[in-house]
């Protein structure tokens, strides 16, 4: 099954390691992968070892469009204020092969959860959201955090890094965002 792209994302975005320092200013259009062990956590939030990433970020500039990559729903919306979460969040729901498929679009912008709350209906394609600036998006560099979810979230919000001991049950549980992303890196 064809997927809408999430972010038009050009042939040059850089894809990053962030296993390591990252040695200087984030390029504007980037790629964090999945299911990498990460040094850049050092904010309270991942306190207690949570260090693998289980979403893919794509990097652009604020402002960016974010698109449904299939139909669906809005399930939740909300904000996560707490430095190095996610600010403004929306999670969808789709129907994939016949089975339900959840995704955290996190980092939006404040407008994001007025244009998309809990029950707006959309097509593939349609706009969700825009990415949000530091100051709305958890203080981080302008990027989409966008992770896949088997089950069905209670909320807003999803771990979007878990401890070692927590990774092969959460690549169980948060799928590669590539099988609807397509092979970025």
């Amino acid at each position: 099954m064809p997927f809408h792209p999430v972010i038009a994302m050009p042939p040059d975005a850089v894809v990053l390691d962030l296993s390591h320092p990252w040695p200087g200013p984030s390029p504007t259009w980037s790629i964090g992968r999945y299911d990498e062990v990460r040094v850049i956590y050092d904010q309270p939030l991942f306190a207690g070892g949570r260090c693998v990433h289980v979403g893919i970020d794509l990097g652009a500039p604020v402002g960016t469009t974010v698109h449904a990559f299939a139909d669906g729903q809005v399930l939740f919306a909300g904000a996560l204020p707490t430095p190095g979460d996610y600010g403004h969040s929306v999670v969808t729901e789709h129907i994939v092969d016949g089975s339900p498929l959840f995704a955290l679009h996190g980092h939006l912008s404040a407008a994001s959860l007025r244009h998309s709350p809990p029950g707006r209906i959309f097509a593939a394609g349609e706009v969700l959201g825009w990415l949000g600036p530091p100051e709305e998006n958890g203080g981080w560099p302008p990027h989409l955090h966008f992770q896949l979810c088997r089950e069905r979230p209670d909320s807003h919000d999803l771990p979007g890094a878990v401890t070692l001991a927590e990774r092969e049950a959460a690549r169980q549980r948060y799928p590669d965002p590539r099988q609807v992303l397509g092979p970025l890196y």
